[in-house]
């Protein structure tokens, strides 16, 4: 299985090299963003590895994000996440540790917090951002390197969704899957197919050439993981019709498909973690880390 691609860029062109390391126990891809002129990078929705049968824990994507940038010589200026993560763990707070990079993620996370800290009855939870050394607004700008960064608000698949446009390249989490495959999901806590439809037609709207980036591979047909594409492909070959569907057509469409989906099998594990910015949670006085798993939270959904 195909778990490693580079997307080549151009130090010429304000084109950034992207690395994308796909994990097959969660359908998710890592990335690492990197200016091939000065080589400073950004990492983007790293996983912490996390089995749900046993509880453990451990950090061997995370590592391979880090053999990585040693071997490239490569200088970590951030960790970034696109939003708190439903079906994985974040390794953001342990690639700060041994990076010192900081992290950020958007401002919108706090509106996620406040939601999820009724649902796990979690009173003492800062729901601030303060987890994070720093937090988004839209249209925020930053450097990579030489190159031009900024950020794109993109809710819908949740409060906090957002977009960041890397030079030519602009990394969409959840918000768009590949074209065969169709867009997120708009089901979760704050989610809403309105606001998907709208944050899909910003993105549909950068460069025809810019490259999209996503955060999941599900491999329709048994294909190898893939997770590039363009803008035009996703406005003329996206099998949820972006380029001609109405806003009216979309939601009903997203609708109807949500709502025959189960939830992810972590997201009640892990939303207590990634609304930490990674962190898990503190050692009980036997020095052993619990999570909290509320019983019937998410109603409505399908079961498997």
């Amino acid at each position: 299985m195909n778990t490693f691609a580079l997307s080549r860029g151009d130090r010429d062109k304000d084109r950034p090299d992207v690395a994308g390391f796909f994990d097959p126990r969660t359908f998710s891809i890592q990335y690492i963003v990197s200016d091939p002129a000065t080589r400073h990078c950004a990492i983007i929705d790293p996983v912490l590895d996390y089995d749900e049968k046993s509880g453990a824990t451990a950090t061997h994507h995370a590592d391979e994000l880090l053999a990585y940038i040693e071997r490239e010589e490569l200088v970590v200026d951030w960790v970034l996440d696109t939003h708190p993560h439903a079906d994985h763990f974040s390794a953001a707070r342990y690639l700060h540790d041994k990076t010192g990079a900081p992290t950020a993620t958007g401002q919108p996370v706090t509106q996620v917090q406040a939601l999820w800290k009724a649902i796990y009855n979690w009173p003492a939870l800062k729901d601030d951002g303060s987890q994070w050394d720093h937090l988004f607004d839209e249209g925020d700008a930053f450097k990579l390197g030489e190159i031009d960064c900024r950020v794109m608000h993109s809710p819908g698949h949740t409060l906090a969704s957002i977009t960041y446009v890397i030079g030519d390249a602009a990394f969409v989490h959840d918000t768009l899957f590949q074209p065969d495959f169709g867009t997120a999901r708009a089901d979760f806590p704050g989610g809403s197919a309105h606001q998907l439809w709208h944050s899909i037609q910003a993105i549909l709207k950068l460069p025809d050439e810019t490259r999209l980036f996503t955060g999941h591979d599900y491999m329709p047909d048994g294909r190898e993981p893939t997770w590039e594409s363009t803008v035009r492909e996703q406005r003329e070959t996206n099998k949820h019709r972006l380029g001609e569907s109405s806003e009216v057509e979309y939601v009903e469409l997203r609708n109807r498909r949500d709502s025959e989906l189960p939830m992810p099998k972590l997201i009640l594990h892990a939303l207590q973690v990634n609304i930490l910015g990674g962190r898990l949670p503190e050692p009980e006085n036997n020095g052993k880390r619990y999570l909290k798993l509320p019983l019937d939270a998410l109603k409505g959904a399908a079961w498997e």
